[in-house]
């Protein structure tokens, strides 16, 4: 089975504008996002799923540049971007991450992604349906690709399409879910 990240990101946040670009460090957070989902032991890669605004062309050009996939879709059907970008890498299973979370453990991702490779379940998570399981920050979504695909042909809500998950939340006599709990 094919486990690969992606990671949503884009430019034009309302809280902070260009925040994923922004530098701490020397080094934009968008990079520390990367590098974590890099180090997690479970993914087979890592994407970016960004949208086709012309400011995410510097998304675009840093993706390239750090030799990360990188994959440009709608800016309000996140659903359809995802869908597409699994598509394009070819991904069994997904990891939902986001790109303002640049404190993410790559041990809290192997977790979840563990917890969903044992077979029994179509979307595991640490977050959903809110309140998760561990603080803001740490959120991560697994899901299979027959699953993701499910949604995006069946999804017709903007609010459906506007968030990945948001038709697996809604939906759970559709889906095999699994809450991942903390280690505690």
């Amino acid at each position: 089975m094919t486990v690969a990240a992606i990671i949503q990101a884009r430019i034009g946040s309302t809280r902070l504008p260009g925040k994923i670009l922004k530098e701490v460090g020397g080094r934009p957070l968008l990079d520390y996002m990367l590098e974590r989902g890099r180090a997690a032991k479970t993914l087979d890669s890592v994407a970016v799923a960004t949208t086709t605004q012309a400011q995410d062309d510097r998304v675009e050009e840093y993706c390239r540049r750090a030799g990360m996939a990188v994959y440009r879709g709608s800016e309000d059907d996140v659903l359809d971007r995802y869908y597409r970008c699994a598509s394009k890498v070819r991904a069994d299973a997904i990891v939902r991450l986001t790109s303002d979370c640049p404190l993410m453990d790559p041990n809290v991702i192997d977790e979840v992604v563990g917890d969903f490779l044992k077979g029994d379940c179509d979307y595991a998570a640490n977050t959903a349906p809110p309140p998760g399981t561990y603080p803001d920050g740490m959120d991560v979504e697994v899901f299979s690709f027959a699953a993701l695909e499910r949604a995006w042909k069946e999804a017709k809500k903007p609010s459906e399409r506007e968030h990945v998950t948001f038709f697996f939340w809604k939906n759970p006599g559709l889906f095999r879910t699994r809450r991942h709990e903390t280690a505690e």
